[in-house]
């Protein structure tokens, strides 16, 4: 069985909030929240970062347009 806990609701401005004990506290200072019948369910955000991103995309076989072509050289530009 899941260890548990009393915890106290409170208000916090229109919100009401929940002060979570120590040994439940999550990692990261955001959470996916839903509910299952009356039960609600935290699970902690998952922030992926850019690397691991695209680590797992599919490389591109398309050939890209020349962005350039028909633009001056930036030697030439003057404002």
């Amino acid at each position: 069985m899941q260890p548990q806990r009393h915890a106290r609701l409170f208000r916090n401005g229109r919100n009401q909030a929940l002060r979570i004990p120590r040994e439940f506290e999550m990692p990261g200072n955001e959470v996916i929240i839903h509910k299952d019948g009356d039960r609600l369910i935290l699970e902690p955000l998952k922030k992926h970062r850019l690397l691991e991103v695209l680590a797992t995309l599919e490389p591109l076989d398309e050939v890209f347009p020349d962005v350039d072509t028909g633009l001056l050289p930036l030697d030439d530009i003057t404002l």
